[in-house]
């Protein structure tokens, strides 16, 4: 019996220095992978059928990029962001622009010249007058090398005062538009900016929103959107912006119609536009760290009884860098696709963008090709995807800036940060070219679009590839050439010139002021709808062009009718009253037409309702509920407050039906309240309050009452 005692307790003993040699040889595994070389990290890459990614640049020529251009000679510049995540001390940042070289011509970099060095946070560039706009909080600057050694001898601010404590968060995405203005994100942070070539114009708010400007003509103003990093904009300028988890967004009313007036209930113009599942197909591993967060959070959660679901993995996160593929190389079907990268789940995501026939007019989707994969996802858990490119030779570029961890380190807990270095790998840095299997090779492309003459560019404004149309464009705008003119009225009316060279030629017209009313009337009867579109935009500035105005709020095409809505509420009341209500009577459920005629005085006037009401619009049986415009209206007149109109307004109302006085009462309750005035009602209020709160509709009496409440309470 002893001995069968002895021998149990060997055969544990033995079994427990198994137990305790694995756990120590776990506890000495290496929680996370090592990285791989370029050609390694490749090799984990699962690229979109017909598709290959080869190596354009490594380091030691490129560590941790985050942007990259190519310059109108085809030069390449890169941003390197060497302090991610941290903030640098002022006057010690470690962000480099570098211009990257091929010299032998293979097609991969093996040359870099530092144009900039000592950039606190930058994170965007974009070509300008030889040089480079770069954004670096809290600046906006214009670095130019002047001397041909290709470093940059030569500052200039020209915007200060953006955001500068999240570096996530910042001034980016530069972007020049159809429209000539140059666009940037700004992710809805505080700040007021001065324009320093401008010194003595009056800084600029620029809080819940993003940013544009145009230098040739001094103009800078705040615009809707909260874009963070990644910044897609289409043909005809739509704006498709990333935000984290939300990895794509539009804004359907640019900031200078929706702040018209201060008497909305609100103001926030973005709209999430993706229609599927949130969902992406990851290769990687989930990292311990997120794991283990992600179980405490949802453990949090479930104590709680808050009924939310954390995700660890395959769910948008880290969406960056949104860019729209607008070359010439790729298959026709991938034109206008929105390429965004996800750095948590190391993959590139492609949306197919769809025209919507009410607002907010578009709708992202999943491709068929990509129901259940990624246009590109990898194993690697390097691989760190924060942004891509188009370029002159019509491929696409993508940018990896290839780091162990990439996530801002304050959201992650203490106890899980001691065996992670957030720098580890800041000497690293990728960019790959996405080409289509069997492509020509077209290596080391070279524009040289300084040495074209007028007539060589205006002549690219037809090109199939943006990025040569843009930089013809911007370079005529530039150059201020009186001998563009006739070349380009000539384009524009010429019958075999395409719709994309139209629209360019008629924004090269504005840039050199050689616009006219008779040439923006035949504008707003092109064939092309994104043509009549930008026609309403250009209308607002000639009165003879508002009959013309006035048709296309009529258009068939709703997204034209749209932009001509907002463009009726820059002209006088008198003259666009008749027009805004037939819209409304046309479009009233779809609240984005709604914001469009109430962004405009005209649409808030008690003269306005007084039109509407004489339409038959709000009593006629079978019309389209207008219960929603009510309420809004309500609202704006009564936070405005002028004499006697709220008591106006409910004697309207006790001429409508139930609905629309319950509409109207709730908007007259919220606005008194969010209004500043205390303008005392005159004699017609009492009464008109009194007869809707012995109303025998209930909703009607009890809002009645509430709003009786509210006034005893606010004491207006």
């Amino acid at each position: 019996m002893k001995k069968i005692i002895t021998d149990c307790n060997m055969k544990n003993r033995r079994i427990f220095l198994a137990i305790g040699v694995a756990l120590l040889a776990a506890c000495n595994e290496p929680r996370y992978k090592g990285p791989l070389s370029p050609e390694e990290s490749i090799k984990t890459f699962d690229v979109a059928e017909g598709f290959k990614v080869e190596v354009f640049a490594a380091e030691p020529y490129v560590k941790d990029p985050v942007e990259m251009v190519f310059d109108e000679e085809g030069n390449c510049f890169v941003m390197e962001m060497g302090d991610y995540p941290y903030k640098p001390e002022k006057g010690r940042g470690t962000g480099k622009i570098r211009q990257l070289k091929d010299m032998d011509g293979d097609g991969r970099i093996d040359s870099a010249i530092v144009f900039a060095e000592g950039l606190p946070s930058g994170t965007s560039m974009l070509p300008w007058r030889q040089g480079l706009l770069v954004t670096a909080a809290p600046d906006i600057l214009f670095m130019k090398d002047t001397d041909g050694d290709g470093r940059a001898d030569s500052t200039e601010v020209l915007f200060t005062g953006f955001f500068e404590d999240n570096s996530e968060a910042q001034i980016t995405s530069l972007r020049y538009g159809v429209d000539n203005w140059i666009y940037a994100n700004n992710n809805g942070q505080k700040g007021q900016v001065k324009f320093m070539r401008k010194p003595d114009a009056p800084p600029v708010s620029v809080g819940g929103g993003d940013f544009r400007f145009r230098l040739d003509k001094g103009l800078f103003e705040v615009e809707s959107g909260v874009g963070q990093f990644g910044l897609a904009m289409d043909d005809y300028g739509h704006r498709f912006f990333t935000q984290n988890t939300l990895h794509i967004q539009t804004a359907p009313i640019p900031w200078r119609y929706l702040h018209r007036h201060n008497y909305l209930p609100a103001y926030r113009g973005v709209a999430n536009i993706y229609k599927d599942t949130p969902v992406v197909y990851q290769l990687s591993e989930t990292p311990y760290w997120r794991q283990e967060r992600t179980d405490r959070r949802q453990q949090a959660y479930d104590e709680q009884g808050l009924g939310r679901k954390e995700y660890a993995r395959e769910h948008f996160t880290g969406a960056s860098g949104g860019t729209d593929y607008n070359g010439a190389g790729f298959p026709q079907e991938y034109y206008g696709s929105v390429f965004t990268a996800e750095v948590a789940c190391n993959l590139i995501h492609r949306d197919q963008i769809d025209t919507l026939h009410n607002g907010p007019f578009f709708a992202a989707r999943r491709p068929e090709k990509e129901l259940k994969r990624e246009f590109l996802a990898a194993s690697d858990p390097w691989f760190r995807p924060v942004n891509l490119a188009n370029a002159p030779d019509g491929w696409l570029y993508l940018i990896d800036m290839y780091r162990q961890h990439i996530e801002t380190p304050v959201s992650i807990p203490e106890d899980l940060k001691t065996d992670m270095d957030f720098m580890l790998g800041n000497q690293y840095g990728r960019i790959y070219r996405i080409v289509p299997t069997g492509a020509t090779v077209r290596h080391n492309v070279k524009p040289g679009l300084r040495g074209k003459s007028t007539e060589e560019l205006v002549a690219l404004l037809g090109n199939g590839s943006r990025w040569w149309r843009v930089n013809a464009q911007r370079l005529l705008v530039e150059r201020k050439d009186p001998a563009a003119i006739p070349m380009l009225n000539a384009l524009y009316t010429s019958g075999n010139a395409g719709e994309k060279a139209r629209l360019h030629a008629l924004y090269t017209l504005e840039g050199l002021d050689a616009l006219n009313s008779g040439l923006v009337t035949q504008a707003m009867n092109d064939q092309a709808p994104g043509i009549r579109e930008h026609a309403a935009i250009l209308a607002e500035r000639y009165p003879a062009c508002l009959p013309a105005l006035v048709k296309l709020s009529e258009d068939t095409v709703p997204l034209v009718a749209f932009q001509a809505t907002l463009s009726l509420g820059q002209f006088p009341e008198s003259k666009t009253a008749e027009a805004l209500v037939a819209v409304l009577e046309k479009h009233a459920k779809d609240r984005w037409f709604q914001s469009a005629i109430l962004s405009s005085p005209a649409g808030i006037s008690m003269q306005f309702l007084t039109r509407l009401q004489a339409s038959g619009a709000l009593n006629k049986e079978g019309r389209s509920d207008k219960g929603g415009y009510l309420t809004t209206f309500a609202h704006a007149v009564a936070a405005r407050n002028t004499a006697g109109e709220v008591s106006r307004l409910l004697g309207i109302a006790l001429q409508l039906s139930e609905k629309y006085q319950v509409a109207i009462l709730g908007g007259v309750t919220t606005g008194l309240k969010a209004g500043k005035s205390k303008t005392a009602p005159d004699a017609a209020f009492g009464p008109a309050l009194a007869a809707l709160e012995k109303s025998t509709d209930g909703k009607v009496k009890a809002a009645a009452e509430k709003l009786s409440a509210s006034l005893k309470e606010t004491g207006k």
